[in-house]
């Protein structure tokens, strides 16, 4: 939940400095959803990859093995809380 606090206090900021109310949510939903896929591939090496990040594959931090419903809202929660934002903000600047 703190994460997508954090990002729409971003998205907020830049959206009042620079007028642009999407740019500040995306890069900060981005950093939240990128950090997750790390944790997720960090997972996956304990669990699958005999703790040696050589044995990971690509697709590692996608594996749905190592997705749990905590690091999914970490990450679906801020996208969801800018495309919220960025609906509102926009019908009331029509």
């Amino acid at each position: 939940m703190i994460h997508a606090i954090i990002t729409l206090a971003v998205q907020f900021a830049v959206g009042l400095l620079a007028g642009n109310w999407l740019l500040g949510g995306i890069a900060a939903a981005a950093f939240f959803v990128g950090r997750e896929i790390t944790q997720a591939e960090y997972r996956w090496i304990e669990a699958f990859g005999d703790g040696k990040r050589e044995n990971m594959p690509w697709w590692g931090g996608f594996d749905p093995a190592v997705w749990n419903l905590k690091s999914i809202a970490d990450a679906a929660l801020p996208v969801i809380a800018v495309v919220i934002l960025f609906a509102v903000v926009s019908e009331i600047q029509r």
